[in-house]
């Protein structure tokens, strides 16, 4: 293994490393995988504007995020069986997050629990949720997590069921046997058996509840004091919606292009969205995020901040927790360089007239 100088190469390291099942699990999106590429190319469309001869000697990335304070914009999103990556798992991303000042998100679907992360040391930690049938299982996990000291909620709402993913149905996807959904042992629900398709698909199908509405952020809130980030908002409705609803913030999010294809990619859904949260709430978001320069252009377009999901799990897989330190570190010094060179010394002096999206191109420029 040469040096590695981007978050990128990590992913082949990580396809020569694993399993294939493994692999395709955490690599793979629905259907055609179209919005999967859009994810990443739909960066590569947002050019900046750079503003020169400006004092940068000294520039801060720190943020806060419902309160918490953060060393950068960069937390880490929610990817299930981490375990299957590396056998540290997300003890290994939580050491990782720690490490670097900033939040981790563990998934309902983690191979390690509540209480397992929380026991490796101090650190911000923030629970994906995913709303199971059985009501009774969601307030227990949700108790369990405030008890463990987790800061935050972050519900995924885009999952009544499954996207179709081939390569899971081809490879008739489950986890390991010696792994389990930790967070659930002891309940009936820990297991994911052989089906015909996806083992997780048919599982989903089985547990998560597909009548979740609005009134189910309500009746999440009467059972938690915790903060309710709604992850999975891609249009401007159910902006307006996530903010009459009291969550307290929004994650853009198409589930990393494994739910609905043809969706746009999370870059080009971000601004809608955050005009229509009138700065009420804190807009943050998830997917295609590889590069620093990729980060300052959410915050340009008015992300609060970026969460990082594949690059996570690639890194675990190729060198355990030095692996995920050594992403952070990448994107840290990438974006702090990105802001830099483009004359920006704090987060709030990162502007939308630093970048020119293709929609700006499109558009006449006034005569100065």
């Amino acid at each position: 293994m040469g040096e590695i100088t981007n978050v990128m190469e990590y992913q082949a390291i990580a396809k020569q490393k694993l399993p294939k099942m493994a692999y395709d699990y955490y690599a793979s999106g629905a259907e055609d995988e179209w919005t999967l590429k859009q994810n990443r190319e739909a960066f590569s469309r947002i050019l900046f504007r750079p503003r020169i001869l400006i004092d940068v000697s000294k520039i801060d990335m720190t943020t806060s995020v419902l309160g918490f304070k953060i060393s950068m914009p960069i937390m880490i999103a929610p990817t299930a069986f981490q375990k299957m990556a590396h056998p540290d798992g997300e003890y290994a991303t939580a050491r990782a997050a720690s490490a670097a000042g900033t939040i981790m998100t563990l998934s309902s679907w983690a191979t390690s629990s509540v209480e397992e992360v929380a026991s490796t040391g101090p650190g911000i930690r923030f629970l994906q949720l995913y709303v199971h049938k059985d009501r009774k299982v969601v307030e227990q996990l949700v108790r369990r997590a405030e008890k463990a000291g987790f800061k935050a909620i972050s519900l995924t709402v885009d999952t009544p069921r499954l996207g179709r993913r081939e390569a899971d149905i081809k490879n008739r996807f489950v986890l390991p046997p010696h792994l389990t959904l930790k967070n659930f042992e002891g309940l009936d629900i820990g297991k994911m058996d052989k089906a015909n398709d996806s083992g997780l698909a048919s599982y989903v199908a089985g547990q998560i509840d597909r009548t979740l509405s609005w009134k189910d952020v309500k009746w999440l809130q009467s059972i938690t004091s915790l903060p309710i980030l709604v992850k999975g908002v891609i249009t401007a409705e159910d902006a307006r919606l996530a903010v009459h609803a009291g969550a307290s913030g929004i994650i853009v999010s198409n589930h990393g292009a494994r739910q609905l294809d043809y969706v746009p990619a999370t870059i080009s859904a971000l601004e809608e969205v955050v005009t229509a949260a009138q700065g009420r709430i804190p807009v943050y978001l998830d997917g295609g995020i590889r590069r620093g320069t990729d980060v300052f252009k959410a915050l340009a377009l008015g992300a609060s901040g970026i969460f990082i999901g594949r690059p996570v799990v690639f890194a675990l897989a190729a060198e355990g927790e030095a692996g995920v330190r050594n992403v952070l570190r990448m994107l840290r010094e990438e974006f702090e360089l990105t802001m830099a060179l483009s004359g920006c010394t704090t987060l709030a002096d990162i502007k939308r007239s630093h970048i020119l999206t293709e929609g700006d191109r499109l558009r006449p420029v006034p005569r100065l």
